[in-house]
């Protein structure tokens, strides 16, 4: 296949760029000599789509950039990047798409689990209403509307991502420090949800998405198994050999990150029910699994 990638570069993109070695791939970087020192010289760089007029060479598209949303305070100009490489993108792919006589067959499109806004323990899924009330849950909702463009031309898979697990990025690289210490624990009261999964099991998702023309619309990119801040964090010291008890106050979290620490305080139980129901099997359905094949290499 021909495939036109965004996000390649970053800690998922680059681990499904691997996983893609048997395909042509073509990869939008604002800096494509940096990814190609990371990504290597077998792919095809874009600096820019303005080189684009259509999308009739590619098969599929896999949309996955936007700057980390959990990286510090959300300042206003924070907010205005978190928003625009999310949302532009979107936008001029989408408008590629719709100028294309022969357009790709499918388009991956990534999207958050923020979307729900800050719920309680009753697990929502694919179908839950939603309630876009907060910052985060917003972002979510424009990015997938404008998404959802395509739809009429191509099948569209987006895909709510939950907290991925590996120590190379994401939240879990930023948690070992302290857990490594004996110094970890849970976050505020501990109660919030935590909707995780296994990065083998979201890349896994994802060529499956691929590859089954079946497959369409909203899909949950957590495991099955939702487990709250204070199990998460027991878990985590347990896979470690590490004590796990030193709360972090709901106030520090507050007073140090501001608006960005409700994603921290808050959570969701989602459920993958449209990904199991397309026929994903999860290699790391429950979380103790996961964490003993994480840190046991």
């Amino acid at each position: 296949m021909q495939i036109l990638i965004t996000g390649a570069t970053g800690f998922i993109g680059s681990t499904l760029v691997a996983r893609l070695s048997g395909h042509r791939l073509t990869i939008l970087s604002r800096d494509p000599q940096r990814a190609q020192q990371q990504l290597g010289d077998q792919h095809r760089y874009l600096r820019a789509l303005a080189t684009l007029t259509d999308l009739n060479e590619y098969d599929a598209v896999i949309n996955l950039a936007g700057e980390p949303i959990a990286s510090g305070r959300w300042t206003a100009s924070k907010k205005r990047a978190i928003c625009d490489s999310r949302w532009e993108i979107t936008k001029k792919l989408a408008a590629l798409l719709e100028n294309s006589t022969e357009p790709p067959k499918v388009w991956l499109n990534a999207s958050a689990i923020g979307i729900y806004g800050p719920r309680d323990a009753t697990p929502v899924d694919e179908s839950t209403t939603l309630l876009p009330l907060d910052f985060a849950a917003q972002v979510c909702e424009h990015w997938e509307t404008f998404a959802k463009r395509v739809e009429q031309h191509t099948r569209l898979c987006i895909i709510r991502i939950g907290l991925v697990l590996h120590p190379e990025g994401g939240a879990l690289k930023k948690m070992l420090p302290p857990f490594r210490l004996g110094l970890g624990g849970p976050i505020g009261n501990g109660a919030q949800m935590m909707s995780w999964i296994h990065r083998d099991d979201l890349i896994g998702l994802m060529l499956h998405l691929l590859e089954h023309d079946s497959a369409a619309g909203i899909f949950n990119g957590t495991a099955p198994n939702p487990v709250s801040n204070r199990d998460f964090s027991s878990a985590l010291g347990k896979a470690l050999g590490r004590p796990a008890i030193l709360p972090a106050p709901a106030w520090a979290m507050k007073a140090a990150l501001g608006e960005m620490s409700e994603l921290l305080l808050t959570g969701q139980a989602v459920l993958p029910r449209a990904v199991e129901a397309s026929g994903y099997q999860f290699q790391y359905p429950e979380l103790e699994a996961a964490l003993a094949n994480l840190f046991s290499r």
